[in-house]
């Protein structure tokens, strides 16, 4: 929740680079960038913790004191956040500087010109395994595991526990997959693997560009699903609805 705040905070700002020049200097550059990568990993990874918990309540049965889970959920989160840092680090090259065209200021990556290619394609490659791949082996793993275990447990509960699960996987795949597609093409046509015209860049271009929106509407869209499709949150906001709504209803007589 804290890595979305901080996401929706910044996007008026990257908003600045579509709309026109980048006008917010070459610190500003790096903060927002930096922020929409930790945004990026953090939110993956915690996915990931959250289907390793449910497989180790579901199928491992494992149950703990109050106090127990939530020392382990704070080192998680602890644990998390400290990936997310560092492997949001490499953003730090991105800078403002002037295009090629020099026509406009732009807020993008930058690298050294004789080490660029290679700098470039080890940061996606970090991004594509440890940002998509690894992460979705992870969940896959679990929530196949889990589904499993539900369907040999009898009972009306577990329909609505693998709606949540089944929701939460076709977000995640909805939501990322075109983008790392987008962005592995992308990579491909950087390090020049074939030739390409520029109609084929300019496209890409686009795809990333567009894709990328799409994966940053998973930060909106996840704590929906788990909120909305889960029993117990519906519960708990259906109860709170109604107690204000009396006591409003009382306040009026």
């Amino acid at each position: 929740m804290f890595a979305d705040t901080l996401l929706a905070l910044i996007l008026p700002f990257s908003a600045v680079s579509v709309l026109r020049d980048w006008v917010l200097g070459d610190f500003m550059c790096k903060l927002v960038c930096l922020v929409k990568e930790i945004n990026f990993y953090t939110s993956i990874l915690f996915l990931v913790c959250i289907s390793v918990d449910r497989y180790m309540v579901i199928v491992r049965a494992m149950k703990s004191q109050n106090a127990q889970r939530r020392l382990c959920s704070g080192v998680a989160c602890a644990v998390v956040w400290f990936l997310g840092g560092v492997l949001s680090l490499p953003s730090l090259y991105n800078e403002a500087y002037f295009s090629k065209n020099g026509k406009q200021t732009v807020c993008a990556e930058r690298f050294e010109v004789d080490s660029a290619d290679e700098w470039r394609l080890a940061t996606r490659i970090i991004r594509h395994l440890l940002g998509f791949l690894l992460p979705l082996v992870v969940m896959l793993t679990c929530y196949s595991m889990t589904v499993m275990r539900l369907l040999r447990t009898r009972g009306f509960q577990k329909q609505k526990a693998m709606k949540v699960i089944v929701a939460v996987v076709v977000a995640f795949l909805l939501c990322w997959t075109p983008f790392h597609v987008a962005t592995m093409v992308d990579t491909l046509l950087r390090v020049r693997a074939f030739k390409f015209s520029c109609y084929t860049r300019t496209s890409v271009d686009v795809a990333v560009f567009a894709t990328q929106n799409l994966g940053l509407m998973h930060c909106c869209i996840n704590p929906m699903l788990y909120a909305f499709v889960g029993e117990k949150f519906r519960k708990q906001f259906y109860a709170i609805a109604l107690k204000k709504r009396s006591s409003g209803s009382l306040f009026n007589l």
